[in-house]
């Protein structure tokens, strides 16, 4: 495979694309595409090979789309894919209320990021997950579910862009993305 100049990240979300930068730094050039794609129900993996799958048939060559979840190990991995659904429905409070009778509150942040050389190639799935617990809103709410979920005692929200950058579950699965685009230059 020829070495990967430039990829197609597939979001409409400003505050992903700005982390996705930030982290991947140089090591190649994103172009962002905002296409509104439909998401099939089931696992975390095949909800983001699918996506990958469509999206790289709709641009016509690579992309990389990311997925991202929050389960809850009380409700045996819910809401996880659907959490951006969850959240649209209930807000962060309603989201504590699921959690409230019981005794567990711990989660896993889960973000996957699916790559696709172009249409009909199969997807290629890099993944990283942060344990952490589901505790009640604290710090700006602009990005998603991050005022709720706890690590080492600050919530996501309450870290500065840098600081969470470092330990966080799209941190860990772009390192791995990271270390796959490097190999694939050699």
């Amino acid at each position: 495979m020829a070495p990967i100049q430039t990829l197609n990240f597939i979001t409409g979300n400003k505050n992903k694309l700005s982390e996705v930068k930030a982290i991947l730094g140089d090591t190649v050039e994103l172009q962002n595409k905002a296409i509104d794609l439909p998401e099939i129900q089931g696992t975390i993996e095949d909800i983001a090979k699918e996506k990958c799958r469509r999206a790289a048939e709709i641009i016509g060559g690579p992309v990389l789309t990311e997925d991202t979840a929050l389960e809850f190990h009380a409700l045996k991995g819910l809401p996880g894919p659907y959490i951006k659904w969850f959240l649209e429905a209930l807000g962060h409070e309603g989201l504590n209320k699921l959690v409230d009778p019981y005794d567990d509150k711990t989660g896993e942040a889960v973000c996957t990021f699916a790559f696709s050389s172009g249409p009909g190639a199969e997807p290629l799935i890099f993944q990283g997950r942060t344990e952490g617990k589901i505790v009640r809103p604290r710090g700006p709410a602009n990005f998603g579910w991050d005022p709720i979920f706890e690590y080492e005692g600050k919530t996501y929200a309450e870290m500065e862009k840098q600081e969470k950058n470092q330990i966080s579950h799209r941190y860990k699965a772009l390192l791995k993305l990271k270390e796959w685009l490097a190999e694939a230059k050699a």
